[in-house]
């Protein structure tokens, strides 16, 4: 449960009243912008032991008093006007800095499969992950092995939820081809059409923003139903959107300035606070992030998965964004969040790359033999290794690396041949093909 409905102390008030022992209060170290070391909340540090000689509210007040000359002002205002603001405190700038070192390849990758030709394979694997985990997280309920094999094999989805995750994965693959262009209102709602297309009761909302004749949708707790946030009314939201987008095509330099993953996180905040449609709010969100991390050349991004992160600790998610509502309109809770999720996701990464990586190495050493295998059929045999009895058809093995029909029938019906697969038997159209439970067996005893 996440209810934040206590009011914080007046720092400011409180901070008034420490004037005439600000000397003890500078000795005592409580006047820093993170205490223990993190960037604590009032609803945390509410919890721990103070500095000798202060209260909680008093060292609140202290740690209110060094962030506030180091926030910077962001666009994204409040319905009265005041504006968002973050601490670029040294996590955000530690974070960032392995970002950049990882994500936008200015330092060589320690996994140099992802430049080969492993690289469509990888790709459409993530693309798989970020739909199937995006969608769980808004109430999707189906397991990531089906939905894998839908979405491989182009089968039609099977009730609402598999759609919205066939959904969610065209609209992240149609993020990649727009990688380059400016965002728009027309766009966002165009990529929000896409995400939600026949899986709305009102089907005519797939698309479009609320109107204001309709009852506007609230951010709610799960569990209790209590409101968590209350976006802005539906007459605002047009002239919101199109500031939107003005602020996600600026290039922000000089006095202005705005590291370009802390742009993307601030777009993924404010279409989530401004929750302008009937349903996939989130997961147009986390959209219009991927876009604008693509667009500004973060390429690796687009084998990372963040809803996967998400997905495992949903709770934090909300808390950040709350805590960032509560305190002033303080997003610096909300970014650190989001740089930790990016930061576990590469992490993941990594860890999936050796992984393929030591799969490939194994599948190539048992495959030694004087057949040449194409990088496609090793990876096939990989997972065959891996998967025994395991079916494959010739559109999911095109699906999974993005070629052509032929090439597809090609690899598998070779694998016959060499009989590495095996193949249904009857003729049975569409041709199907499967792993055999001997299959280490008939590698070690091939000549």
């Amino acid at each position: 449960m996440i209810i934040m409905a206590e009011q914080l102390p007046n720092w400011r008030a409180d901070f008034e009243s420490l004037q005439h022992r600000l000397g003890k209060v500078v000795a005592s170290g409580a006047l820093t912008s993170l205490p223990a070391g993190r960037y604590l909340h009032w609803d945390q540090l509410k919890h721990r032991q103070p500095p000798r000689g202060l209260n909680h509210k008093d060292w609140w007040a202290a740690v209110k008093a060094a962030r506030f000359p180091i926030c910077k002002a962001l666009a994204l205002v409040d319905l009265k006007g005041r504006p968002f603001t973050f601490c670029p405190v040294e996590p955000i700038l530690e974070m960032l800095h392995h970002i950049d070192s990882r994500l936008a390849g200015r330092i060589e990758t320690s996994n140099s499969e992802i430049n080969g030709p492993q690289r469509d394979r990888y790709l459409i694997s993530s693309l798989i992950e970020e739909a199937i985990t995006s969608s769980q997280l808004e109430g999707a309920a189906t397991t990531r092995r089906v939905a894998a094999d839908m979405i491989r094999s182009n089968r039609r989805p099977r009730g609402h939820d598999e759609q919205m995750i066939l959904n969610n994965y065209r609209a992240m693959s149609a993020l990649r081809t727009w990688r380059d262009e400016p965002l728009t209102p027309g766009r966002v709602l165009e990529i929000h059409r896409q995400i939600t297309v026949e899986t709305l009761e009102d089907a005519s909302a797939a698309g479009r923003l609320q109107r204001p004749d309709e009852e506007r949708v609230y951010v709610q707790d799960n569990l209790t139903q209590d409101v968590l946030h209350r976006p802005p009314p539906a007459e605002f939201l047009p002239e919101r959107l199109e500031q939107l987008c003005q602020y996600a095509n600026q290039i922000l330099v000089g006095e202005s300035f705005l590291h370009p993953v802390i742009h993307a996180i601030v777009l993924h905040f404010w279409l989530a606070w401004d929750h302008p449609f009937a349903d996939g709010n989130g997961r147009t969100a986390r959209a219009l992030f991927y876009w604008k991390m693509l667009n500004s050349n973060y390429w690796l991004f687009e084998f990372i998965s963040i809803s996967s992160i998400l997905k495992g600790a949903p709770g934090q998610y909300k808390r950040a964004f709350l805590r960032t509502e509560s305190d002033e309109n303080d997003l610096t809770y909300f970014i650190l969040h989001q740089l930790e999720v990016i930061t576990k996701a590469i992490k993941s990464l990594d860890a999936y790359l050796e992984r393929k990586a030591e799969e490939m190495r194994r599948a190539e050493s048992l495959l030694k033999t004087t057949v040449s295998l194409n990088h496609r059929q090793l990876a096939l045999m990989a997972h065959a290794l891996r998967h025994p009895s395991a079916e494959y058809s010739i559109s999911s093995h095109q699906n999974s690396h993005d070629i052509a029909y032929a090439t597809a029938r090609s690899d598998l019906l070779e694998l016959v041949d060499l009989e590495l697969i095996d193949q249904s038997p009857g003729g049975r159209k569409p041709l199907r093909f499967f792993s055999p439970a001997d299959l280490v067996d008939r590698i070690g005893e091939r000549p």
